[in-house]
C-alpha cells in the first residue's frame, strides 16, 4: 500500500467518523466528543516526544472584582492534589516517573495546562491530565502555601516601573471592567481566597464543553482520538458558563486622558493605548493591524525613520494584540526629557499620516504579507510550541480563524489599513501614559499642560 493511499484512506475514515479535518493545510485533525470536548491532534512525528495540553475558555475576561486573580492563582493550583494523587510532592514525582516537563500559562482570555514527555508515556500523561482538570481538591494548606507564591509573582512586577506605566494606563483603557483584563489580579483577592471560590471557578469552567484537549508530536489522529474517547468521555458536560455569567462589553474611552507616572527611571516613556477590534465582531481589521503594525516595526519604514533615525526618540512601537473581547492597540516611544515636547507632537502628527497614500509602498505591504505569512509557517515546526498557538487560537478566536489566517492576510490592502486606522487609531479617544522620574516630572506636566490634581501620581502606591 503505497503512502499516498494510505493517507488518502485515513481522511475517508476520519471523514466517516464526523471530525473536522484541517490535515491538508497543517496536519491538524479535530473531533468534538458527545460531551462537548473538542480533542484537536497535531501530527508530527519527527520525534519521538507528545505534548498533552489543556486548554480552558477562562482567564481575566470571566473575573468580576471579587475573582480578579483567581484564573491565575486556579492555573498554580492545577499542579497539586486531586482524587488520585494525595499532595503536590506525589504530583511532582508522577511527572518525574512520566519523564515529563510541564507548566501553565494564564491570560485574557485562555488558561492553559501542558506536559511534555515521551511518547511512551503518552496514554499515562493523557490520563494525569484527566485527574488533574476533573478532580482538583485545593486542600485548604496547599492554597494557603501556593498564595505567596502569586503575590511573589505580584512583587516582582512591581519592582518593574513599566508595570506601574501599564496598570495606570489600563485602568483607564478598560475603566468599567478593569479586572477583567487584570491577568495577574488584586493581592487582597488572591490573599483572602478560599477552596470554595476555587471549586466555583471549576464547576463554572472547567467543564468538557469548554475546554480543549491538544494532543501534539509523535500521535496519529486515531491513537489520538481513541485515548480521548476512553480517557475523557466520562466528564461530565456542564451549562455554557457564559450565557448565566455573561461577560460585559468594554464601553469606549469617554474622552483622551492623560496620567503621568513618577518612578525612578532615566528616560521618559510614553504609552498610548485605544480599544481596537473584538476578533470575533471585526476580524478584517485584525488582519489589517497586523500587516500594519510589521511595517512600522521595520527599519525602513517612515514611521521609523520619522521619529527615530530623526534623533526624537530612543525606540518605537505600534501593536495591536488579537483577543475576541476588544484588543489594545498600543503605541511605545522613549526619549530624554530634554526631546520630549518635540517626540510627544511628533507621535501625534505621524499617526494623522498613515492614512495617506504615500506613508508606506506597495513593495513594503507586499512584504510585510509574505513575512508574516513566513513566520506564522517557521512556527509550526516544533509541535510543542505550536500546539500552545494552536490552543490560543482556539479559546480567543476559533481554530478556522487561525487556520485561514495567512489565506487573509494576503487579501490586506492599502483600503483596509486606512479603515482600521480610521475606525481605531486616528481621532479616537485613547489614553497616554508617561513614566518620568519625580525630579522631572514637573517639566512633563508643564509640556502636557496638567494642572495640579490632573495627574496620577503613582510614587505612592
Amino acid at each position: 500500500m503505497t503512502r499516498s493511499f494510505r493517507i488518502f484512506l485515513l481522511f475517508i475514515l476520519i471523514s466517516l467518523c464526523g471530525v473536522s479535518v484541517y490535515a491538508q493545510k497543517y496536519g491538524i485533525y479535530k473531533k468534538t466528543l458527545d460531551n462537548g470536548l473538542d480533542v484537536i491532534v497535531i501530527n508530527n512525528p519527527a520525534v519521538p516526544l507528545v505534548t498533552v495540553e489543556i486548554d480552558v475558555k477562562n482567564g481575566a475576561y470571566t473575573e468580576s472584582p471579587e475573582y480578579d486573580g483567581l484564573s491565575h492563582l486556579y492555573e498554580h493550583m492545577f499542579f497539586k492534589a486531586n482524587s488520585k494523587i494525595p499532595n503536590q510532592e506525589a504530583y511532582m514525582e508522577r511527572l518525574r516517573e512520566l519523564g515529563a516537563i510541564w507548566n501553565g500559562t494564564t491570560s485574557e482570555e485562555r488558561v492553559n495546562y501542558f506536559i511534555t514527555a515521551p511518547v511512551d508515556s503518552l496514554k499515562e500523561c493523557v490520563q494525569f491530565m484527566y485527574d488533574a482538570v476533573t478532580s482538583p481538591l485545593f486542600l485548604k494548606d496547599e492554597l494557603v502555601k501556593e498564595r505567596p507564591v502569586v503575590t511573589g509573582e505580584y512583587d516582582r512586577n512591581e519592582a518593574n516601573p513599566y508595570f506601574h506605566l501599564n496598570r495606570e494606563v489600563s485602568k483607564r483603557v478598560w475603566w468599567k471592567y478593569y479586572s477583567r483584563k487584570n491577568v495577574i489580579g488584586d493581592r487582597d483577592v488572591i490573599l483572602s481566597t478560599t477552596p470554595e471560590k476555587m471549586k466555583t471557578i471549576q464547576h463554572r469552567y472547567y467543564i468538557p464543553n469548554n475546554s480543549a484537549l491538544l494532543l501534539a508530536g509523535d500521535i496519529t489522529p486515531e491513537k489520538g482520538f481513541d485515548l480521548a474517547e476512553k480517557i475523557f468521555s466520562k466528564w461530565k458536560r456542564g451549562p455554557n458558563p457564559f450565557d448565566e455569567y455573561k461577560v460585559p462589553e468594554h464601553p469606549p474611552i469617554p474622552e483622551n486622558e492623560v496620567v503621568v507616572v513618577k518612578k525612578p527611571v532615566n528616560a521618559v516613556t510614553m504609552q498610548c493605548v485605544w480599544q481596537g477590534p473584538s476578533v470575533g465582531k471585526d476580524p478584517k481589521s485584525t488582519y489589517a493591524a497586523d500587516v500594519l503594525s510589521f511595517i512600522l516595526g521595520q527599519e525602513t519604514s517612515k514611521f521609523h525613520k520619522d521619529l527615530v533615525e530623526s534623533g526624537l526618540a530612543y525606540g518605537v512601537s505600534f501593536s495591536y494584540y488579537t483577543l475576541n473581547h476588544t484588543g489594545p492597540i498600543t503605541l511605545f516611544a522613549q526619549t530624554s526629557i530634554d526631546k520630549f515636547d518635540a517626540c510627544q507632537k511628533a507621535v501625534f502628527d505621524e499617526l494623522k499620516k498613515m492614512t495617506d497614500p504615500d506613508y508606506f509602498t506597495d513593495e513594503q505591504l507586499e512584504n510585510a504579507k509574505t513575512i508574516l505569512a513566513t513566520n506564522e509557517q517557521y512556527s509550526r515546526e516544533r509541535a510543542s510550541q505550536f500546539v500552545h498557538t494552536v490552543g490560543f487560537w482556539w479559546a480567543v478566536a476559533g481554530l478556522d480563524y487561525y487556520l485561514n489566517y495567512i489565506d487573509n492576510l494576503k487579501k490586506v490592502t492599502r483600503e483596509d489599513i486606512k479603515n482600521y486606522l480610521e475606525k481605531y487609531v486616528v481621532d479616537k479617544p485613547h489614553v497616554l501614559g508617561v513614566l518620568v522620574s519625580p525630579d522631572q516630572a514637573e517639566k512633563v506636566d508643564l509640556i502636557l499642560n496638567i494642572k495640579e490634581g490632573e495627574i496620577k501620581d503613582d510614587t505612592k502606591n
